[in-house]
């Protein structure tokens, strides 16, 4: 794409959200969508800007949420009280008028999950599991690239024995319980009764979440949908193709939330 078409695509989804904000939908990733990625996941921050321009959004748009596999309380830590929706484990986890809530069919899986994690924990010692308790346990190798295939490895066996399902991720495996929650039937929820809808993320967890948008407007569900990929050197190649609008990182992205919330002002 090229700038000028770049400017052209980014206009047209800033005019579409904004056209009547209150009817209108925006859900995004936060690793690499708002946050840059960096080699320890619990030092992930969003960029300065992003708190105050998605508080902004979030008075005048008809809802802004933040999805995404972490923790739910991990994001409460990070996007601090900005008045947006905060949806971890992909939508099984949230907080609901203050309140703590994980989705009813995660909470059989609550201990199973607390075993894998204490069976990952064996051969890596030194670092690299992060759980996240009634979520999921993720092996990252970011930092060790030559463990790769041993993670995986891993993460394969454990899940056959306690019926867990892996799930590739950046530079890392997530296992996960077999429930029917991701980013995809998430978005198709949150979407639901507004007329023009939005989802920006970087990642393959997030191509779900783009095919629900899609899948809203064709079915007549909504009456637009726009999808903004974040741009990296690890976003999957089918990215570009799926998507209405690329972006340079998560400050392409905060520069056109600023034209959004200017937009709408």
């Amino acid at each position: 794409m090229t700038g000028a078409d770049a400017t052209g695509a980014m206009r047209g989804v800033i005019a579409a959200l904004a056209a009547e904000p209150g009817r209108s939908v925006l859900a995004l990733d936060f690793d690499g969508t708002l946050a840059p990625i960096v080699d320890d996941p619990a030092a992930a921050r969003p960029l300065p800007e992003v708190v105050g321009v998605l508080g902004r959004l979030g008075a005048r748009l008809g809802r802004v949420a933040v999805v995404s596999g972490r923790p739910v309380a991990f994001l409460a830590d990070r996007m601090g009280t900005v008045p947006v929706e905060l949806i971890g484990g992909y939508g099984g986890e949230r907080i609901v008028a203050g309140e703590y809530r994980l989705d009813r069919r995660l909470e059989p899986w609550v201990t199973v999950l607390e075993e894998a994690a204490r069976r990952c924990r064996v051969p890596f010692p030194d670092g690299g599991v992060e759980e996240k308790p009634g979520i999921g346990v993720t092996l990252h190798w970011r930092t060790r690239p030559e463990r790769a295939d041993e993670c995986a490895d891993l993460a394969e066996r454990v899940g056959a024995d306690l019926g867990l399902v892996a799930h590739p991720a950046r530079r890392a495996v997530e296992l996960r319980p077999p429930v029917a929650i991701d980013k995809g039937t998430t978005v198709r929820d949150l979407v639901a009764g507004f007329a023009v809808a939005g989802f920006a993320g970087d990642d393959a967890g997030d191509l779900p979440a783009f095919a629900a948008i899609r899948a809203a407007a064709t079915a007549g569900e909504i009456e637009r949908g726009v999808c903004v990929g974040v741009a990296s050197a690890e976003a999957p190649a089918s990215l570009a193709a799926t998507v209405d609008l690329v972006v340079d990182g998560p400050s392409g992205l905060v520069e056109m939330l600023t034209g959004l919330a200017e937009e709408i002002a």
